[in-house]
Protein backbone atom coordinates (compact mmCIF):
# COMPACT_ATOMS: atom_id res chain seq x y z
CA UNK A 1 0.00 0.00 0.00
CA UNK A 2 1.67 3.64 -0.75
CA UNK A 3 2.38 5.68 1.95
CA UNK A 4 -0.01 8.71 3.08
CA UNK A 5 2.18 11.70 2.00
CA UNK A 6 1.50 14.71 3.52
CA UNK A 7 5.62 15.89 3.57
CA UNK A 8 4.38 18.52 1.12
CA UNK A 9 2.08 19.57 -1.60
CA UNK A 10 5.40 19.08 -4.25
CA UNK A 11 4.96 15.27 -4.36
CA UNK A 12 2.10 15.70 -5.97
CA UNK A 13 2.03 14.13 -9.67
CA UNK A 14 0.82 15.75 -13.12
CA UNK A 15 -3.06 14.78 -13.76
CA UNK A 16 -3.89 12.31 -17.05
CA UNK A 17 -5.08 15.96 -18.55
CA UNK A 18 -1.82 17.53 -18.08
CA UNK A 19 0.39 14.25 -19.42
CA UNK A 20 -1.92 14.06 -22.48
CA UNK A 21 -1.12 18.37 -22.96
CA UNK A 22 2.69 17.50 -22.33
CA UNK A 23 2.82 14.66 -25.00
CA UNK A 24 0.95 17.11 -27.43
CA UNK A 25 2.29 20.35 -26.98
CA UNK A 26 3.55 22.44 -30.02
CA UNK A 27 6.79 23.39 -29.05
CA UNK A 28 9.87 25.58 -30.34
CA UNK A 29 13.18 27.07 -28.33
CA UNK A 30 12.12 29.27 -25.81
CA UNK A 31 15.45 30.72 -25.84
CA UNK A 32 14.72 32.23 -28.90
CA UNK A 33 11.64 33.10 -28.25
CA UNK A 34 10.04 30.59 -30.32
CA UNK A 35 7.97 28.19 -28.21
CA UNK A 36 4.27 28.52 -28.14
CA UNK A 37 2.76 26.56 -25.61
CA UNK A 38 5.84 28.65 -23.12
CA UNK A 39 3.91 32.18 -24.64
CA UNK A 40 0.91 31.29 -24.18
CA UNK A 41 1.44 30.08 -20.05
CA UNK A 42 2.89 33.32 -19.85
CA UNK A 43 0.71 35.31 -21.04
CA UNK A 44 -1.91 33.27 -19.19
CA UNK A 45 -0.17 33.68 -16.08
CA UNK A 46 0.24 37.71 -16.51
CA UNK A 47 -3.10 38.04 -16.95
CA UNK A 48 -4.45 36.18 -13.66
CA UNK A 49 -1.91 38.23 -11.78
CA UNK A 50 -2.75 41.68 -13.18
CA UNK A 51 0.27 42.21 -14.45
CA UNK A 52 2.11 43.29 -17.48
CA UNK A 53 4.05 39.81 -18.47
CA UNK A 54 5.45 36.85 -16.61
CA UNK A 55 8.49 34.27 -17.46
CA UNK A 56 8.48 30.45 -16.84
CA UNK A 57 11.63 29.42 -14.68
CA UNK A 58 12.12 26.37 -13.33
CA UNK A 59 11.44 26.54 -9.86
CA UNK A 60 10.20 29.10 -7.15
CA UNK A 61 13.73 29.32 -5.75
CA UNK A 62 15.01 29.95 -8.98
CA UNK A 63 11.97 32.98 -9.56
CA UNK A 64 12.83 34.68 -6.41
CA UNK A 65 16.13 34.40 -7.31
CA UNK A 66 16.05 36.12 -10.41
CA UNK A 67 13.92 38.55 -8.92
CA UNK A 68 16.13 39.73 -5.92
CA UNK A 69 18.75 39.88 -9.23
CA UNK A 70 17.09 42.02 -10.60
CA UNK A 71 15.75 44.54 -7.86
CA UNK A 72 19.05 44.38 -6.08
CA UNK A 73 22.50 44.99 -7.29
CA UNK A 74 25.63 43.26 -5.48
CA UNK A 75 26.28 44.88 -1.78
CA UNK A 76 22.05 46.59 -1.70
CA UNK A 77 19.84 44.89 0.75
CA UNK A 78 16.63 43.45 0.87
CA UNK A 79 14.26 43.39 3.74
CA UNK A 80 12.33 39.96 4.85
CA UNK A 81 11.15 37.86 7.59
CA UNK A 82 13.17 35.85 9.24
CA UNK A 83 10.86 32.95 8.96
CA UNK A 84 10.81 33.47 5.24
CA UNK A 85 11.38 30.76 2.57
CA UNK A 86 13.47 33.16 0.80
CA UNK A 87 16.06 33.51 4.13
CA UNK A 88 15.53 30.02 4.90
CA UNK A 89 15.20 27.30 3.02
CA UNK A 90 17.22 28.64 -0.66
CA UNK A 91 20.55 28.07 0.11
CA UNK A 92 21.70 31.85 1.02
CA UNK A 93 21.68 31.92 -3.16
CA UNK A 94 21.09 35.71 -2.78
CA UNK A 95 24.15 36.99 -0.91
CA UNK A 96 26.04 33.62 -2.80
CA UNK A 97 24.81 34.87 -6.20
CA UNK A 98 24.23 38.15 -6.18
CA UNK A 99 26.13 39.63 -3.60
CA UNK A 100 22.44 41.12 -1.96
CA UNK A 101 22.74 41.33 1.72
CA UNK A 102 19.35 40.36 3.59
CA UNK A 103 18.05 41.93 6.11
CA UNK A 104 15.49 39.26 8.07
CA UNK A 105 13.03 41.02 10.60
CA UNK A 106 10.41 39.64 12.53
CA UNK A 107 7.72 37.50 10.83
CA UNK A 108 4.31 37.61 12.79
CA UNK A 109 2.11 34.46 13.90
CA UNK A 110 0.16 35.66 10.94
CA UNK A 111 2.94 35.51 8.29
CA UNK A 112 2.59 39.59 8.95
CA UNK A 113 5.90 42.00 8.79
CA UNK A 114 5.43 44.58 11.33
CA UNK A 115 5.00 47.54 9.42
CA UNK A 116 6.95 49.59 12.23
CA UNK A 117 9.77 47.07 12.21
CA UNK A 118 9.79 47.45 8.11
CA UNK A 119 10.13 51.08 8.64
CA UNK A 120 13.32 50.36 11.14
CA UNK A 121 15.03 48.33 8.89
CA UNK A 122 15.11 50.98 5.90
CA UNK A 123 18.56 51.88 6.13
CA UNK A 124 19.49 55.84 5.93
CA UNK A 125 21.42 57.18 2.82
CA UNK A 126 24.65 57.16 4.64
CA UNK A 127 28.11 54.86 2.55
CA UNK A 128 28.52 53.03 5.73
CA UNK A 129 25.02 51.23 5.18
CA UNK A 130 23.86 49.16 2.29
CA UNK A 131 21.32 50.45 -0.07
CA UNK A 132 17.98 48.93 0.82
CA UNK A 133 16.29 48.36 -2.45
CA UNK A 134 13.58 46.10 -1.81
CA UNK A 135 10.45 44.52 0.43
CA UNK A 136 10.08 40.59 0.25
CA UNK A 137 6.95 39.42 1.30
CA UNK A 138 5.21 35.78 1.66
CA UNK A 139 1.79 34.69 0.65
CA UNK A 140 0.81 32.18 1.82
CA UNK A 141 3.47 31.81 4.53
CA UNK A 142 5.05 28.54 4.87
CA UNK A 143 6.30 28.40 8.58
CA UNK A 144 3.52 29.96 9.58
CA UNK A 145 1.26 27.63 9.05
CA UNK A 146 -0.29 28.62 5.49
CA UNK A 147 -0.95 32.12 6.72
CA UNK A 148 -2.71 34.39 4.32
CA UNK A 149 -1.40 38.21 3.84
CA UNK A 150 -4.63 40.47 3.28
CA UNK A 151 -4.62 42.76 0.53
CA UNK A 152 -5.63 45.72 3.41
CA UNK A 153 -1.92 44.68 4.63
CA UNK A 154 -0.32 44.63 1.24
CA UNK A 155 -1.90 48.19 0.74
CA UNK A 156 -0.43 49.62 3.65
CA UNK A 157 2.85 47.72 2.92
CA UNK A 158 2.94 49.43 0.04
CA UNK A 159 2.68 52.80 1.01
CA UNK A 160 5.33 52.24 3.22
CA UNK A 161 7.38 51.43 0.36
CA UNK A 162 6.46 54.04 -2.01
CA UNK A 163 7.25 56.33 1.08
CA UNK A 164 11.09 55.42 0.32
CA UNK A 165 11.17 54.29 -2.99
CA UNK A 166 11.21 50.77 -2.44
CA UNK A 167 10.52 48.04 -4.70
CA UNK A 168 8.04 44.80 -3.11
CA UNK A 169 8.32 41.55 -4.14
CA UNK A 170 6.07 38.63 -3.35
CA UNK A 171 6.68 35.02 -2.65
CA UNK A 172 3.87 33.70 -3.92
CA UNK A 173 4.24 30.12 -4.08
CA UNK A 174 1.37 29.37 -2.83
CA UNK A 175 -1.04 32.49 -3.62
CA UNK A 176 -3.17 30.57 -5.45
CA UNK A 177 -4.01 29.04 -1.91
CA UNK A 178 -4.20 32.00 -0.37
CA UNK A 179 -6.97 33.89 -3.07
CA UNK A 180 -8.91 30.84 -2.51
CA UNK A 181 -9.14 31.22 1.41
CA UNK A 182 -9.56 34.56 1.35
CA UNK A 183 -12.30 34.45 -1.67
CA UNK A 184 -10.78 36.68 -4.12
CA UNK A 185 -9.53 37.16 -6.94
CA UNK A 186 -5.66 36.09 -7.50
CA UNK A 187 -5.18 39.27 -8.55
CA UNK A 188 -6.01 41.58 -5.93
CA UNK A 189 -3.32 39.75 -3.84
CA UNK A 190 -0.45 40.83 -6.42
CA UNK A 191 -1.36 44.19 -7.24
CA UNK A 192 0.20 45.94 -4.62
CA UNK A 193 3.47 44.20 -5.69
CA UNK A 194 6.01 45.22 -8.21
CA UNK A 195 6.61 41.68 -8.63
CA UNK A 196 5.13 38.02 -7.92
CA UNK A 197 6.52 34.77 -8.02
CA UNK A 198 3.92 31.22 -8.55
CA UNK A 199 5.03 27.52 -8.48
CA UNK A 200 2.75 25.59 -10.56
CA UNK A 201 4.14 22.38 -8.92
CA UNK A 202 2.37 22.59 -5.46
CA UNK A 203 -1.17 22.48 -5.38
CA UNK A 204 -1.72 23.29 -8.71
CA UNK A 205 -0.18 19.81 -9.38
CA UNK A 206 1.98 20.63 -12.34
CA UNK A 207 5.66 18.09 -12.35
CA UNK A 208 7.80 21.19 -12.84
CA UNK A 209 7.66 25.39 -12.85
CA UNK A 210 7.30 28.54 -11.52
CA UNK A 211 5.80 31.90 -13.11
CA UNK A 212 7.58 35.45 -12.26
CA UNK A 213 5.43 38.09 -12.93
CA UNK A 214 6.03 42.10 -13.19
CA UNK A 215 5.85 44.92 -15.87
CA UNK A 216 7.45 43.41 -19.06
CA UNK A 217 10.39 45.59 -18.55
CA UNK A 218 11.01 43.81 -15.29
CA UNK A 219 10.53 40.75 -16.94
CA UNK A 220 12.98 41.52 -19.52
CA UNK A 221 15.78 41.90 -17.69
CA UNK A 222 14.36 38.79 -15.65
CA UNK A 223 15.03 36.67 -18.48
CA UNK A 224 18.85 37.69 -18.84
CA UNK A 225 19.07 37.00 -15.15
CA UNK A 226 17.62 33.57 -15.60
CA UNK A 227 19.97 33.06 -18.77
CA UNK A 228 22.64 33.76 -16.29
CA UNK A 229 21.62 31.16 -13.79
CA UNK A 230 21.81 28.61 -16.61
CA UNK A 231 17.97 28.64 -16.54
CA UNK A 232 17.19 28.80 -20.50
CA UNK A 233 15.29 26.48 -21.06
CA UNK A 234 14.35 24.78 -25.14
CA UNK A 235 11.62 23.23 -25.86
CA UNK A 236 9.90 24.01 -22.60
CA UNK A 237 6.01 23.45 -24.13
CA UNK A 238 6.12 20.10 -22.96
CA UNK A 239 6.66 21.99 -19.27
CA UNK A 240 4.57 24.76 -20.12
CA UNK A 241 1.83 22.19 -21.70
CA UNK A 242 1.36 20.58 -18.09
CA UNK A 243 1.20 24.46 -16.22
CA UNK A 244 -1.57 25.94 -18.42
CA UNK A 245 -3.68 22.92 -17.54
CA UNK A 246 -3.13 23.67 -14.16
CA UNK A 247 -3.93 27.25 -13.77
CA UNK A 248 -7.60 26.52 -15.71
CA UNK A 249 -8.26 23.26 -14.07
CA UNK A 250 -6.60 23.17 -10.40
CA UNK A 251 -7.26 26.39 -9.28
CA UNK A 252 -10.88 25.70 -7.56
CA UNK A 253 -10.46 22.85 -6.93
CA UNK A 254 -7.56 23.77 -3.48
CA UNK A 255 -10.71 24.42 -1.28
CA UNK A 256 -10.73 20.78 -0.67
CA UNK A 257 -6.82 20.81 0.33
CA UNK A 258 -7.94 23.64 3.07
CA UNK A 259 -10.89 21.72 4.07
CA UNK A 260 -9.07 18.40 4.84
CA UNK A 261 -6.60 20.68 6.51
CA UNK A 262 -8.96 21.73 8.81
CA UNK A 263 -10.23 18.34 9.33
CA UNK A 264 -6.52 16.87 10.31
CA UNK A 265 -6.47 20.17 12.50
CA UNK A 266 -9.50 19.25 14.66
CA UNK A 267 -8.98 15.81 14.88
CA UNK A 268 -5.30 16.68 16.84
CA UNK A 269 -6.39 19.34 18.50
CA UNK A 270 -8.78 16.17 20.67
CA UNK A 271 -5.21 14.20 21.20
CA UNK A 272 -3.16 14.83 24.09
CA UNK A 273 0.01 16.96 24.26
CA UNK A 274 -0.76 18.22 20.93
CA UNK A 275 -0.98 22.19 20.62
CA UNK A 276 -2.89 23.65 17.93
CA UNK A 277 -5.76 25.95 16.80
CA UNK A 278 -7.58 24.25 14.29
CA UNK A 279 -9.18 27.95 13.36
CA UNK A 280 -5.72 29.21 12.37
CA UNK A 281 -5.63 26.84 9.38
CA UNK A 282 -6.53 28.47 6.74
CA UNK A 283 -4.88 26.88 3.41
CA UNK A 284 -3.29 23.55 3.20
CA UNK A 285 -0.74 23.86 5.79
CA UNK A 286 -1.22 22.26 9.06
CA UNK A 287 1.58 22.98 11.75
CA UNK A 288 1.15 21.72 15.12
CA UNK A 289 3.30 21.61 18.37
CA UNK A 290 4.70 18.18 20.08
CA UNK A 291 4.85 18.41 23.69
CA UNK A 292 5.01 14.84 25.20
CA UNK A 293 7.96 14.03 28.07
CA UNK A 294 7.31 10.35 25.88
CA UNK A 295 7.85 11.30 22.24
CA UNK A 296 9.97 13.97 20.17
CA UNK A 297 9.24 15.13 17.03
CA UNK A 298 11.04 13.13 15.38
CA UNK A 299 10.15 10.26 16.89
CA UNK A 300 6.49 10.76 15.95
CA UNK A 301 7.63 10.98 12.59
CA UNK A 302 9.81 7.87 12.59
CA UNK A 303 6.85 6.02 14.00
CA UNK A 304 4.23 7.21 11.78
CA UNK A 305 6.56 6.61 8.51
CA UNK A 306 6.83 2.84 9.64
CA UNK A 307 2.91 3.12 9.85
CA UNK A 308 2.45 4.82 6.28
CA UNK A 309 1.95 7.75 7.12
CA UNK A 310 4.76 10.58 6.09
CA UNK A 311 5.33 14.23 7.43
CA UNK A 312 7.86 16.59 8.45
CA UNK A 313 9.29 17.81 11.65
CA UNK A 314 10.17 21.46 10.77
CA UNK A 315 12.28 22.71 13.92
CA UNK A 316 11.66 22.37 18.20
CA UNK A 317 8.64 20.83 18.68
CA UNK A 318 6.78 21.61 15.72
CA UNK A 319 5.78 19.45 12.88
CA UNK A 320 4.30 19.91 9.69
CA UNK A 321 1.37 18.25 7.49
CA UNK A 322 0.72 19.20 4.31
CA UNK A 323 -2.57 18.01 2.46
CA UNK A 324 -2.56 17.79 -1.85
CA UNK A 325 -4.56 16.68 -4.69
CA UNK A 326 -2.91 13.31 -4.36
CA UNK A 327 -4.56 12.58 -0.64
CA UNK A 328 -8.06 12.22 -0.18
CA UNK A 329 -10.96 11.66 2.14
CA UNK A 330 -10.29 8.07 3.16
CA UNK A 331 -6.57 9.01 3.75
CA UNK A 332 -7.56 11.37 5.81
CA UNK A 333 -9.29 9.74 8.10
CA UNK A 334 -6.59 7.08 7.98
CA UNK A 335 -3.71 9.81 8.44
CA UNK A 336 -5.91 10.43 11.72
CA UNK A 337 -6.14 6.81 12.50
CA UNK A 338 -2.67 6.62 12.88
CA UNK A 339 -1.89 9.92 14.99
CA UNK A 340 -4.60 8.69 16.98
CA UNK A 341 -2.35 5.11 17.67
CA UNK A 342 0.91 6.90 18.38
CA UNK A 343 -0.60 10.20 20.48
CA UNK A 344 -3.87 8.54 21.79
CA UNK A 345 -3.12 8.26 25.41
CA UNK A 346 -1.75 10.24 27.41
CA UNK A 347 1.80 9.47 28.58
CA UNK A 348 1.57 8.00 32.19
CA UNK A 349 2.74 10.21 35.20
CA UNK A 350 5.56 9.59 37.40
CA UNK A 351 4.86 8.62 40.43
CA UNK A 352 7.79 10.82 42.20
CA UNK A 353 9.38 7.59 44.32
Amino acid sequence: MRAIDLRSDTVTRPTAAMRRAMAEAEVGDDVLGEDPTVRRLEVLAAERLGKEAALLVSSGTQGNLVALLVHCGRGEEVILGDESHTFVYEAGGSAAVGGIHPHPIPTGPDGELALEHIQAAVRADNLHFPRTRLICLENSHNRRGGAVLHPTYMRRVREVADQHRLAVHVDGARLFNAAVALGLPVAQLAEDADTVSVCLSKGLCAPIGSLLCGSADFVREARRARKMLGGGMRQAGVIAAAGIVALETMVDRLAEDHARAHRLAEGLAEMPGIRICPEDVRTNIVNFELHRPDMSPSALTSRAAELGLLFFPIGGARLRLVTHHDVDDTQIDAALLILQRLLGSAPARSSGN
